[in-house]
């Protein structure tokens, strides 16, 4: 159980590497989508072993440091890799890099992540908007004694996904000819993939793509009054639509083919936002 002191001592650790420079949105680069974070300049790295109170990053494709610096403009703090509940982190864990960003002074945060498509309509490489997600799971970063420093006891989520960001998003889209879908992330635990009876029950429920990560930051996040954009880069077709196993290697060639879309809609929104 995470006191505000321990996010204190987690930030003032950062903020001494950080020196005068203070984030404005916290970037969390999911499963083979780190390369974005090589794009930033005057680079500040810090692996999260030398933080306090951290976890390690252990999932594949996941570099476990933070980085530092300017992107497009914007003063920036990305997450070359998160942590996950199915690496054995409590939901608290897989959010508390968040409210540490915050502390530093980051009031927005766009988190990405690589997902099975549900969606029949989706392609394998193409990206999804998220606008909104369903949380099956009982795991909730807020579970235990409120922080008020952060937010109230009990968050709307009805607008966690910022409207404005969205429409942004999708102008940008348009303009560059990048295949956007919009639609509903549903999270599954992991780190097995999903049955195809479970898909085709989410499905019913209104899913277009399921993963392992993003619902605890995101919780975090909005909890704590930060703007959120969450794009999902759909890295396979979840099972049982395609009569083809399902694999970690997959995922992550499937990341980095998708490596010039992905990287043009997320630098031009830090270029406008």
């Amino acid at each position: 159980m995470f006191e505000y002191r321990h996010y204190q001592e987690s930030a003032r650790a950062v903020g001494q590497r950080l020196g005068d420079f203070m984030p404005e949105w916290l970037v969390i680069l999911g499963s083979g989508l780190g390369y974005l974070a090589d794009e930033i300049e005057n680079s500040i790295v810090i692996p999260y072993g030398d933080i306090p109170n951290f976890p390690v990053s252990t999932a594949p494709g996941h570099a476990g440091r933070f980085v530092a610096g300017n992107l497009r403009g914007k003063r920036v703090l990305a997450m070359q890799g998160r942590f996950h509940i199915y690496e054995g982190y409590s939901a608290a864990q897989a959010a508390y890099p968040v409210r540490v960003a915050k502390l530093l002074g980051a009031c927005g945060m766009i988190v990405t992540n690589a997902a099975g498509g549900i969606n029949t309509g989706y392609k394998v490489g193409e990206l999804m908007l998220i606008k909104d997600f369903i949380r099956l799971a009982f795991h909730n970063p807020l579970t235990g004694p409120n922080i008020p420093e952060f937010g109230e006891r009990f968050c709307d989520m009805s607008k966690t996904f910022d409207p404005e960001c969205r429409d942004l998003a999708k102008q940008i889209a348009k303009e560059k000819n990048i295949t956007l879908h919009e639609g509903v992330y549903i999270y599954a635990t992991g780190p097995n993939y999903e049955t195809p009876a479970e898909i085709r029950a989410f499905r019913t429920l209104g899913a277009d793509a399921v993963g392992m990560s993003t619902m605890p930051e995101c919780i975090a996040a909005n909890h704590a009054g930060m703007r959120i954009l969450g794009v999902t880069l759909i890295t396979n077709m979840a099972a049982g639509i395609l009569d083809q196993p399902l694999t970690e290697k997959e995922v992550l060639d499937s990341a980095e083919a998708a490596r010039i879309p992905f990287s043009d809609l997320l630098l031009e929104f830090l270029a406008r936002v």
